[in-house]
């Protein structure tokens, strides 16, 4: 749902300043803009926190929860062969398509909140996108196992590049390859997660789950989701453009 955000924006800035030191030409313009990509991430983390926070405070008018929710959205799409589970954690939620299960952290498994039913939904629009072969999800589940190695070489690069003096050879060309890989994971997401949220309100309205006067407070709560998505990308994105640029100095 995004609540990993900041953990990740943090990770992106310690890993963009060790790239800044490992540079042997300055590039002021990269600077400049990663500043302004780590605001952005960080006003899109702070936004989904607030914006979750005001509306698990106002209580669905049918005090369904979100596990009801999630099973009636994913009934009316015939969905029977999927999981529903309580988690530990905060926005911890999750779709694990290779397990078939629709993962809710306590607050929003048992919650009656617009906040809670909102979350659950987008979940169990995922669980939809499975159900019909939605191509972007596919692509996104293709890509998983090279996320999963990317993400254990880059640190690799990183120390590298410390010890070596710099970034550059066959370090440089390896981390180009783990952020563009990473890079389109995180396009491909963007897709997948607005499509969620859209099925989500549709089917929230249409099942008489929330009247459409109790609308807003959901959509407020995805759609500040949906911004984590997009900084995530433009971090990855910039983190790639960074290493091209190295490149092409070389």
């Amino acid at each position: 749902m995004g609540c990993d955000l900041l953990v990740i924006s943090k990770h992106s800035f310690k890993t963009m300043i060790t790239l800044l030191a490992f540079a042997f030409i300055p590039q002021p313009i990269f600077i400049l803009l990663f500043i302004f990509v780590f605001i952005f991430a960080l006003y899109a983390q702070m936004r989904v926190s607030s914006a979750y926070s005001k509306n698990v405070q106002i209580p669905s008018r049918g005090h369904i929860t979100g596990r009801e929710a999630a099973e009636a959205v994913m009934g009316r799409a015939g969905i029977d062969d999927v999981e529903i589970v309580e988690i530990p954690g905060h926005l911890t939620d999750h779709y694990d398509p290779l397990n078939k299960q629709l993962c809710l952290s306590s607050e929003n498994y048992r919650g009656t909140s617009l906040a809670a039913l909102g979350v659950a939904a987008h979940e169990s629009g995922h669980a939809i996108q499975h159900k019909v072969g939605y191509k972007a999800l596919q692509a996104r589940m293709a890509l998983i196992p090279a996320t999963q190695i990317t993400s254990q070489i880059l640190p690799i690069v990183i120390i590298g590049g410390f010890f070596f003096g710099g970034i550059g050879g066959i370090m440089l060309d390896i981390g180009i390859i783990c952020y563009a890989v990473l890079t389109l994971f995180q396009l491909i997401t963007l897709p997948v997660e607005f499509d969620a949220s859209r099925r989500a309100k549709v089917e929230l309205v249409g099942l008489g789950i929330l009247d459409r006067d109790e609308m807003p407070g959901v959509n407020e709560t995805l759609d500040a989701a949906a911004l984590t998505y997009v900084a995530a990308f433009i971090t990855a994105l910039l983190h790639l453009l960074w290493l091209l640029s190295m490149r092409r100095n070389n």
